[in-house]
């Protein structure tokens, strides 16, 4: 499996729809399971990690310049 390719997939849907965003941050494995299906225990919480630090950056990158600082445009 390409965790970084389920990432950025998975991060694409929760901060295209607000209610799934909402349900990523009271159940960050619950919403990753109903997204991607099972995946072996030891991807599952670098995948929630990862998931949450692409969110968090794309929040910068709406910020304006601030996130220009972490590559995004």
């Amino acid at each position: 499996m390409d965790i970084k390719a389920k990432i950025g997939e998975i991060a694409a849907k929760i901060t295209g729809d607000e209610k799934m965003k909402e349900k990523f941050e009271k159940d960050p494995a619950g919403t990753v399971k109903e997204l991607i299906g099972n995946i072996p225990p030891e991807q599952q919480q670098a995948i929630i990690e990862g998931v949450k630090t692409k969110v968090n950056l794309d929040k910068l990158g709406g910020l304006g310049n601030i996130g220009g600082l972490f590559g995004q445009k």
